[in-house]
């Protein structure tokens, strides 16, 4: 065959090696409402159906941004903002009430592309937390702000800020309640611009149980393959005022990085921080060659498991691998989504 030829033929292969390998990966979108018992052993069909609109409604916002060729950063934003504003979920509008009957959401994202991240504790106003902890890494030299200082930030950077009445629900509040009285801590005022108690809850009336530990959070796989991930919360009821939780601590309850993967966790905090989970389930991706079913299942099945109290679940997914879930409660609020795929929506056990 006469050297031409050849020299053709190897460029025809170079030029499709090269087209494949700039072909856009599929993306890919997960998110989660919480892991627990008492919803699943109380669900009924309409607070299901519930639940699962509003995941629905989180995923799609996701799905619209990366549907576009936004970043999965944008995404998983999108997808807890739309959870945040539901009062169903303990995150944002719906958040749990401290011990002094207030608000102190947490929230933190991750950019796997360039490990950026921001993270927020201790919020009381900013109506998006998750948004805010966007603003700490996109304005700020910082990866974490708290309380006072990271509510002005949302003031300096045009994200509104909304009254104490804006976050109560009065089913969350019932659930504080119940929380206080069970452990023999005096009910504090209701906060201050609330309607009275008409002794009966009207949101979701149906939704006989509670949801006293429902983190929120979402990852993101986008078409350019980069992986982002986010987490949302209201915190524990009944909290000390001031206990932080692991859903603002990278590492914790979130992380990304397109070496290895992106990770939301939802559960008791002082476990998760404990063993570092997100990252923990990232390593033994990146450095144990495990899948991010391994991982996951390894992190919250044997080792979150072990210890005492240790509950709870993860979402994750890397830029080879599509979302998967694994948590060790009789629940988990679930949804995700890949490219060329129907959405799938996990409200049951």
């Amino acid at each position: 065959m006469p050297r031409r030829i050849l020299l053709c033929a190897a460029s025809i292969l170079l030029l499709r090696s090269f087209a494949l390998a700039q072909r856009p990966v599929k993306w890919a979108v997960a998110v989660h409402g919480g892991a627990g018992s008492a919803e699943w052993q109380h669900m009924d069909k309409k607070s299901a159906d519930a639940y699962r609109i509003s995941l629905s409604h989180a995923l799609a916002a996701a799905v619209a941004k990366l549907q576009t060729g936004s970043s999965a950063i944008d995404a998983v934003q999108s997808a807890i903002v739309v959870l945040e504003d539901d009062p169903l979920f303990n995150a944002g509008r719906g958040s749990a009430f401290t011990a002094e009957g207030k608000n102190e959401m947490d929230a933190s994202i991750m950019d796997g592309s360039t490990l950026a991240a921001g993270a927020v504790a201790g919020v009381q106003s900013a109506k998006n937390p998750i948004s805010l902890a966007r603003a700490v890494m996109d304005h700020t030299p910082h990866v974490m702000l708290i309380g006072a200082g990271a509510d002005a930030l949302a003031s300096r950077v045009g994200l509104p800020r909304m009254p104490p009445s804006y976050f109560f629900t009065e089913n969350r509040w019932q659930e504080f309640i119940d929380v206080m009285k069970q452990s023999g801590r005096p009910v504090p005022p209701r906060p201050s611009g609330v309607p009275p108690s008409s002794g009966t809850v009207s949101m979701h009336s149906s939704i006989a149980f509670s949801h006293r530990y429902g983190t929120v959070g979402a990852i993101a796989r986008d078409m350019r393959g980069n992986v982002a991930a986010g987490t949302s919360t209201g915190g524990m009821q009944g909290k000390m005022p001031g206990r932080v939780g692991d859903s603002p601590i990278i590492g914790a309850a979130t992380y990304a990085s397109n070496q290895s993967c992106a990770v939301s966790s939802t559960g008791v905090g002082e476990y998760f921080i404990r063993l570092v989970v997100a990252k923990e389930i990232c390593a033994l991706i990146q450095y144990r060659s495990l899948s991010v079913q391994q991982a996951a299942d390894q992190v919250i099945h044997k080792e979150v498991a072990a210890l005492k109290g240790g509950e709870g679940g993860v979402i994750v997914l890397s830029r080879e691998e599509d979302p998967i879930w694994s948590f060790n409660t009789l629940g988990m609020f679930r949804a995700r989504q890949v490219e060329g795929m129907p959405p799938l929506v996990i409200v049951e056990k």
